[in-house]
C-alpha cells in the first residue's frame, strides 16, 4: 500500500501531461474547388480528456494547413467513440469568408459568428406576422415600421 502511494504523485504528473497532448489527424481529404473548399474527416486522440476544444482544434488545423483566417475553418458533428481517448467529426477549410458565407448553412455561420440570427422569440414572430395580415394600407406600414419588420 505505501508504495502505491509514494509513486501516486507521480502518475498524476504524468496523466495531466497527458490529458494536455492531443493528436489531431485527418482523412478522406477531398481539394473540392466548385465549392471553394478542403473537407475532411478530423480523428482526434485525446487520452485521458473528456474532449478538446473546437477553438483549439482549429488553431491546431491551421498551422497544419497553414491557413491565416481561422474564421474559414469550419468544424462540426463530431462524436466520441466508445470507451473514450478518440473523437471523430467533420472539417472543411474555406478558401475565404466570401465562399463560405455562399455556401455554409446559415446556422453554422451564425454560430461562427458570420451571420445574423433572427430577432425574438419564434412565437413572437408568428404573432406579429398574424397581426400583421389583419391589417391593409397605411396601418399594414406603420405596424411594420414599428415592428422592426
Amino acid at each position: 500500500v505505501r508504495m502505491v502511494q509514494a509513486f501516486a504523485p507521480e502518475l498524476i504528473a504524468n496523466m495531466s501531461d497527458a490529458a494536455k497532448a492531443c493528436t489531431i489527424r485527418t482523412k478522406k481529404f477531398i481539394t473540392n474547388p466548385l465549392l471553394g473548399r478542403r473537407q475532411f474527416v478530423v480523428e482526434v486522440l485525446h487520452p485521458g480528456v473528456a474532449g478538446i476544444p473546437k477553438t483549439e482544434m482549429r488553431e491546431k488545423l491551421a498551422k497544419l494547413y497553414k491557413v491565416s483566417d481561422l474564421n474559414t475553418i469550419v468544424l462540426f458533428g463530431f462524436k466520441l467513440a466508445f470507451g473514450g481517448g478518440r473523437s471523430t467529426g467533420f472539417g472543411m477549410i474555406y478558401d475565404s469568408t466570401t465562399v463560405q458565407k455562399r455556401f455554409e448553412p446559415r446556422h453554422r455561420l451564425i454560430k461562427a459568428g458570420l451571420g445574423k440570427a433572427k430577432e425574438g422569440a419564434r412565437k413572437q414572430r408568428k404573432e406579429l406576422k398574424n397581426r400583421l395580415k389583419k391589417l391593409r394600407g397605411m396601418a399594414l406600414v406603420k405596424a411594420r415600421k414599428g415592428s422592426g419588420n
